[in-house]
């Protein structure tokens, strides 16, 4: 560690490297729970593999914007830590496989030297804030989010609030009300808005809360129809710490924004909301709208070079290239399979947009890449560096661009083949329907398991792996959805589940699904305007005989791209942390959160300090409850359960109710004095929790 240590500018990003080698010694020699160390990693995006000993690793690029530099960085840390591969999500983000753990602190500072994070990429945190890849070149948006994206990035990255939360939480903003940035799956999804106020206009945001995917899939509600722009950040801290506080934590399965607001209801969250107002660090926050306008452009013109292949060349000007507000430029769309690449073309689709586009490419939630501000006469030069490597595909985010997660390659909950299934669709409708690369309305989306990391459950057409028993063997299936997807204005559709099948019928079902649209349609009807016609009973009954065990094959026991009989294998899923119940550990736990007060306070952070303070409080709480084997669901309800069966009984002294000690933090200001007072409050709580803890011990 020494050799890196001192190379970082930034003192803050050096003591978390610092400390994540010193937690994984510390795991590695048996002082560290395995679950503490769990929950440590995952939030600094070290998430465990399907393979055992070995890591992925997260990258974090906010709305997916990444320079030459940072992908050149990214590319090279991948060549020498990992595989020479980058996977690109569909949250925007990049991952690197098969990376040892106890290089992953060098992996990470090696990153920060191009300022690029793995912070709160995975865990229970604010993951990559995502937008539209046409935000600030969109002929639709009323104004660039870019700004607002990169705002909500950096408030909430290492913020407090939203360091051990019950469950992950997802941010989105789209460019307009078309949702390309697809608000309505998020836990807030933010469309920009303009009015006009004494003659001025006035920038804003619809605000969209609660929606996500997974097995139960729920669309966001609307949380406001207009929030001014100086007001979106504080709205946001306020619904985050209401999540942090009553969100669910020992039922992982029911730990998500969406379940609090069904159990709750839409108008008594957004009134807790209102009440955190007096305890957030900002009760106003102003946008920096410069930023994202700082990029460089290529000077000079490229040559101009004879088109190698005219017909390809007229599909991809007519697929792949987006016309900006910006006159005379385009962005171009980059169709990536699968969301791979490797680190060699990364490198050399680098040298090109240095040549010929903004130093601002931007990752897409179709898993491709978007380059932006290129010249129309720089068009033809661009195809054929493009075509050289395999990049100029027609088709981008058309029926033949299909969106898929790694699946069983790499994921601990994997359980078919989500990659290889992927790459046959793709054939099919490149040999059998070429003419649909210029169908934009159909989307194909496919996951390796139900939690719909590749988006199934909002697509025309979605699968997800899964298996079935047939006879005395299980095969590999495929659970079939039909019409989901977004309808615009922060609104959308999920997905019906119709029928499952033997994965090697996959093909199959898409050849019955689309023939049977392309006969059977009206005259302009789109594809989910046809499903929603017809039904959900009528396209079970068309795909019933391809889920039937008639005519099964010894290869329908074999998943795509496999040698070897299918066996359903799933690993524990790391999508969030597991929750710790280990009671000296969470005493621990709080104390550092105290030291995080301190810290905090010292620095005159006085808000963030209160909350580390505050969530000392429910740590130490929570210690007590669990060494009575009491329930620890949500904050609240340590609250609530600490007061009845430790302070009500005499067997804690407190001058008031444990809720009136806790909840001080959204009775006062954030100043100085009060900071002061509550942090010293949670830490001789803490102290005579543990003196407690001791003196049970002593007695058993």
């Amino acid at each position: 560690m020494q050799s890196f240590r001192t190379e970082l500018e930034n003192p803050i990003v050096e003591k978390d490297i610092i400390e994540l080698e010193k937690k994984i010694r510390m795991f590695r020699e048996g002082e560290l729970h395995e679950e503490k160390f769990r929950s440590l990693r995952l939030a600094r995006g070290v998430y465990g593999q399907r393979q055992p000993g070995v890591q992925m690793v997260r990258i974090k690029l906010p709305y997916g914007k990444v320079t030459t530099k940072q992908l050149e960085r990214i590319s090279d840390v991948s060549d020498n830590f990992a595989t020479g591969n980058l996977h690109i999500t569909t949250r925007q983000d990049i991952q690197l496989h098969f990376v040892s753990l106890e290089r992953t602190p060098e992996l990470w500072a090696e990153l920060e030297k191009d300022s690029v994070t793995l912070r709160e990429a995975c865990g229970n945190t604010v993951r990559n804030v995502t937008a539209s890849s046409m935000a600030g070149v969109d002929p639709n948006e009323p104004f660039d989010v870019t700004p607002y994206a990169h705002a909500f990035f950096e408030y909430l990255l290492r913020n407090p609030i939203c360091q051990d939360m019950g469950r992950k939480f997802k941010i989105a903003f789209s460019s307009s009300e078309k949702d390309t940035g697809y608000a309505f799956i998020h836990d807030l999804g933010f469309v920009p808005k303009i009015k006009i106020e004494n003659g001025k206009e006035v920038r804003g945001f619809k605000i969209m809360f609660g929606g996500g995917l997974g097995s139960q899939p729920h669309l966001a509600e609307v949380a406001s129809e207009f929030v001014h722009e100086d007001h979106i950040i504080p709205f946001a801290e306020s619904i985050i710490r209401v999540f942090d506080r009553y969100g669910e934590r020992a039922k992982r399965n029911k730990a998500r924004m969406k379940y609090l607001i069904q159990e709750m209801g839409r108008e008594t969250l957004l009134e807790l909301a209102e009440k955190e107002r007096l305890a957030l660090k900002s009760k106003v926050y102003k946008i920096d709208r410069s930023v994202g306008a700082d990029f460089a452009l290529p000077a000079g013109t490229v040559p101009i070079l004879e088109i190698s292949n005219p017909l390809k060349y007229e599909q991809w000007l007519k697929t792949n290239i987006y016309p900006q507000k910006q006159e005379g430029f385009v962005s171009v769309g980059v169709r990536i399979q699968n969301g791979d690449i490797k680190t060699p073309v990364a490198r050399k689709v680098i040298a090109i947009v240095r040549e010929v586009a903004a130093d601002d490419i931007r990752l897409t939630n179709n898993q491709g890449m978007m380059l932006r501000f290129v010249k129309h006469e720089s068009l033809p030069y661009l195809f054929e560096k493009l075509n050289e490597l395999g990049l100029a595909t027609p088709g981008f985010e058309s029926v033949a661009d299909i969106t898929s997660c790694p699946g069983t390659d790499t994921c601990n909950l994997g359980i078919s083949n989500s990659t290889g299934i992927t790459r046959e669709l793709e054939k099919v409708l490149h040999q059998e329907y070429p003419d649909l690369i210029y169908n934009k309305d159909i989307t194909i989306k496919i996951s390796g398991c139900i939690n719909a990391c590749g988006q199934h459950a909002m697509a025309a057409i979605g699968f997800h792996g899964s298996s079935m028993k047939i006879g005395a063997l299980v095969a590999p299936a495929l659970q079939v959805l039909l019409g989901g997807g977004p309808t615009g204005d922060g609104h959308g559709v999920a997905s019906e589940k119709i029928v499952k099948v033997p994965s090697k019928r996959g093909p199959e079902v898409l050849r019955t699904v689309l023939a049977d649209y392309q006969q059977n349609a009206l005259e302009g009807e789109l594809f989910n305007q046809y499903y929603t016609r017809q039904g959900k009973i009528y396209f079970y009954d068309l795909l019933h005989p391809l889920a039937t065990h008639d005519n099964i094959t010894p290869d329908d026991f074999i998943d795509w791209e496999q040698t070897e009989a299918y066996k359903p294998a799933i690993g524990i899923g790391e999508c969030a942390s597991v929750m710790i119940d280990l009671i000296a550990t969470l005493l621990l736990e709080a104390e550092e959160k105290l030291q995080n007060a301190d810290s905090s306070f010292a620095a005159g952070e006085y808000s963030d300090a209160i909350y580390y303070a505050y969530t000392g409080f429910i740590h130490s709480a929570k210690a007590l409850l669990v060494s009575e084997d009491k329930k620890t669901n949500t904050q609240a309800g340590i609250v609530k359960d600490f007061e009845e069966y430790f302070v009500a009984s005499g067997k804690i002294k407190l001058d008031v109710s444990f809720p009136e000690l806790v909840y001080q933090l959204n009775t006062q200001e954030p100043g100085r004095e009060f900071a002061e007072y509550y942090v010293n409050q949670s830490k001789l709580f803490n102290q005579q929790l543990t003196a407690y803890r001791n003196a049970q011990l002593t007695t058993q």
